[in-house]
C-alpha cells in the first residue's frame, strides 16, 4: 500500500511541478524508463511467485537504470548511440513481455 501511495504522490507532484529534463539527459530518459519498467514487471512477477525480495528489487531497479543509461552514453561516445539505444530497448522489451506473460499465466492460470 505504501508503494501505491508513493506512486500517486509522485504522479501528482509531477503533474503539479512539471519538471523539465535538461537537453543533455533527454536521450537517456526513455531508456531509463524502460529499464525501470523491466524491474517493476520483474518485481510483480516475483511477488506473484512468492519470491519477492525488497533488496533484490531496489538493486535491480537501480542497476537496470544505471547500466542502460551507461550503455546509451557509451554508444553516444562511440557514435552508435541510436543503434545501442535500440538494442537496449529491444532486450528490455523482451524481458518486459516475458515477465508480462508469466504474470498473465499466474493470474489467469492460462
Amino acid at each position: 500500500m505504501i508503494a501505491v501511495a508513493g506512486l500517486l504522490v509522485g504522479v501528482v507532484l509531477g503533474l503539479i511541478l512539471q519538471p523539465s529534463v535538461p537537453v543533455e539527459l533527454q536521450p537517456y530518459l526513455p531508456i531509463a524508463v524502460v529499464a525501470a519498467l523491466d524491474a517493476l514487471f520483474g518485481a510483480v512477477r516475483a511477488r506473484l511467485e512468492g519470491v519477492f525480495d525488497e533488496r533484490v528489487f531496489v538493486t535491480s531497479f537501480l542497476f537496470n537504470v544505471v547500466i542502460a543509461a551507461l550503455l546509451v552514453f557509451l554508444g553516444d561516445q562511440l557514435g552508435v548511440g541510436s543503434q545501442l539505444s535500440t538494442a537496449v530497448v529491444v532486450v528490455l522489451g523482451i524481458r518486459i513481455f516475458s515477465n508480462a506473460a508469466s504474470i498473465r499465466r499466474h493470474v489467469f492460470k492460462a
